[in-house]
Order: structure tokens, then sequence, then C-alpha cells
């Protein structure tokens, strides 16, 4: 799965209106409004776009089906923190929602002037949380033109095993997944991926909980053999400033390997830094400065429940697994392999 980075748009925010009626619909869909591309005959000529409305970051890609995997061809992440204040108002705020009208018109236009001919367009906890997180999704139907899909935390977690399968060791008993997210932490217990003759291996999960924030109340069990998966923005950066990189690459961070000592290291770092010492880092910057130290916070607990002597990071996810079951259920990779 080819480089992404951290792109970020270029446009200019759209201009949200509120709705007069204030009427709720409740149909859901993951469609996007766009003159379709024409049509391209085999799967593997098909364009798709995953995008990740999350509590903190609006993330697409946008790929095409290359060999037993895929290639990027477009990619948008933007901080929109859609879920500011949700747990204090129960709501989505008018600024958040500006906010995240700006960011999907982006992903928008991405996804038409790139031909997108199949798409999943998913929301996660600060939609399932706010009370108006329904009535949200009608605004961006009317305002973007966009259709937004929010999954529960099952179907979320089975995205992200998913989307990290390719990175398990396959010398390992087994993994633990975990994704530090914005309004929620998931964590995953797999064994070893089903074969496959043709693309990415299947994830296998056996068990699987989805945790409030700073909060880990589960067991470790028998962890001999196992390692640790992390995907989140809190990983990533941990791995950037171990690597010390002067600016973050993903080439390097995912797949890379961090041991127990050297991830204490670098929390050991971070909580010594002042905040705008946090800023200047090139692999955390202003958007992620007050939210790194309450991310470590989380992979702390994390790291006490489950004791794992090794952890691999992935800079992938939500999206790669929304794609690699679009193309799976289109059979992508039950044809001969033919050029990329």
């Amino acid at each position: 799965m080819d480089d992404e980075g951290r792109a970020t748009g270029g446009l200019d925010p759209a201009p949200y209106r509120q709705r007069a009626d204030g009427r709720g619909h409740r149909g859901r869909g993951h469609h996007f409004r766009h003159r379709r591309a024409p049509d391209t005959g085999a799967p593997g000529r098909a364009t798709y776009a995953a995008l990740d409305l999350g509590t903190n970051n609006c993330r697409l890609l946008i790929a095409r089906p290359s060999g037993d995997g895929f290639r990027v061809i477009d990619a948008f992440s933007r901080i929109i923190r859609l879920g500011e204040g949700v747990s204090a108002s129960g709501r989505l705020s008018e600024a958040a929602i500006v906010r995240a009208v700006g960011a999907l018109g982006v992903c928008r236009d991405k996804m038409a002037n790139r031909g997108v001919t199949r798409a999943r367009l998913i929301a996660t906890e600060a939609c399932r949380a706010a009370a108006n997180g329904v009535e949200f999704l009608d605004t961006i139907r009317e305002q973007v033109g966009i259709e937004l899909e929010i999954v529960d935390r099952e179907t979320e977690a089975d995205l992200a095993a998913t989307g990290c399968t390719p990175l398990i060791d396959p010398q390992a008993r087994g993994v633990l997944l975990f994704d530090i997210g914005g309004g929620s932490s998931e964590l995953v217990s797999l064994a070893q991926s089903e074969p496959v003759m043709r693309g990415p291996p299947r994830p296998v999960m056996r068990s699987w909980v989805s945790l409030p924030v700073g909060v880990v109340a589960a067991h470790g069990g028998d962890l001999d053999g196992v390692h640790m998966l992390g995907t989140s923005g809190t990983v990533t950066t941990i791995a950037g400033i171990h690597l010390r990189l002067p600016r973050y690459d993903r080439r390097r961070v995912d797949g890379c390997w961090l041991a127990e000592t050297e991830i204490t290291q670098v929390i050991e770092e971070l909580i010594a830094m002042t905040y705008e010492e946090r800023v200047a880092n090139a692999c955390i910057g202003s958007e992620r400065a007050d939210l790194v130290l309450a991310g470590c916070a989380i992979l702390e607990a994390i790291r006490r429940a489950f004791p794992c002597p090794r952890l691999r990071v992935a800079d992938r996810g939500l999206r790669e697994g929304v794609l690699v079951k679009l193309m799976r259920e289109d059979g992508v990779w039950s044809h001969p392999a033919g050029p990329a």
C-alpha cells in the first residue's frame, strides 16, 4: 500500500448553513453525488475511496487495485476536532460542523476529480455520541452532497483489523491491536491471519473491546509470543520522535518496531517537553501538541494491562480496511493477476 504521508488540502471551507426546519432524517448510505466515471470494465480498473470522519480528524484515501494490494492515487487529512465539547454538551457544535463541512467539501471534490466509482464514507465516535449526530448527517448531505454512514464500534474494530493485518509478524502466536481514537479506544485480539491466494490477509478476530478514553478494564491473559500493533496518531508520533525524523515520513514509520525501553524513553521526553517544544517538533506540531500526552497516558495504561515486549507501528487503519473490503467484495483478487 503506497505512501500517503500526512496530506492536507488547500481549498477554503464551504459555507455552513444551519437547517431552518430542524428536521432529522435517518437514512444512511455511503455514496456521494457526482457524475459517475464511465464503466471501466474489469474490477481492477475501478477507483475506490474510503473516508474516515473521526472525533479529531477527517481523512480520505483514493486508490486503485494493484497486484495483491492497492496504489493510493490521492489522499487528504485535516484535523477538524469534530468532537470538541461533545462530552460536556452532548452535541456537535456549530464551529465543529463548519470545520467538517469545509474538510468534507475538499474530499468531495477530490473524489469527483479522480472519477471514484465505489466509495464508503464512515463516521465514528463523535457522531455516535452526539445527540445531533443524525441531523449532522442531513446537513452534510444537503451542504456537501455526500452520504456519511455512522458505524458501530465492532465495525470500527473490524475495519482497523482488516487494514492492519499485513503488519502481523508471521512468526507471532497472536497480536494485540489497539487504536487510540479521539473519542474511544479499541483493543482487538488477533490470531494469525487466514491464508489467501491473492490480496491482503484476512483478520482472525478472537475478541475485541471498546474502551472509554483513559480507562483499561481488561485482563492481559497469556501474552507469550504475542506482539502489539498500534494504529493511532499517538504511536506514529512516538515512532517519528524515536527515529529522530526531521519531518514525518510515513515510509519509515509504517511497519517499524519499537521495544518497551524505546517507547518509555520517548514518553519521558514528551513529558519533559514544554508545550512550545512539542509545537516545534516536526512530528507533533501545533495541531497535536495538546493531545499527544493524553494519548501517551492511554498507551501507558494499555502497556500495563498487556505487557508485550514488542510494538509494531501502523500508519494505516480504518481507511485501508474500508478499501480492502470494497475491493474484496468486487472480486478484485479473485481474478488472475494482471498488469498493475
